[in-house]
């Protein structure tokens, strides 16, 4: 039991960044194209409530954040999300040309 909880919270922590770096910053002070901000900021606050009650689960945790598997995953999945993100903002500036041609005839 313990170790699928470990596992959950594994995973949870796998979408974040080491604490200094989402600490560093606001949620609302990032780039719009970072879609991982709100994840790691879900995943420092676990982090600081894990640490008030366990400092041993909560060096686990940080442990397996920082392990060369999990970053490299972390890496992978934000420059996917980016890739995605510069095409959904092609797409919005091709309807929006539309509209303006077509639609409005300007």
């Amino acid at each position: 039991m313990l170790q699928s909880r470990a596992l959950v919270i594994a995973l949870i922590l796998l979408l974040s960044t080491t604490l200094p770096e989402v600490q560093s910053k606001s949620i609302y002070d990032k780039h719009p194209r970072d879609l991982l901000a709100i994840p790691e900021a879900i995943a420092s606050y676990f982090y600081e409530a894990v640490n008030k009650v366990s400092p041993k689960v909560s060096q686990f945790f940080l442990d397996t954040v920082q392990s060369p598997t999990v970053i490299a995953a972390r890496q992978r999945i934000a420059k996917e999300a980016t890739k995605v993100s510069i095409m959904f903002e092609q797409l919005i500036e091709k309807i929006k040309n539309l509209w303006y041609t077509r639609v409005l005839g300007y």
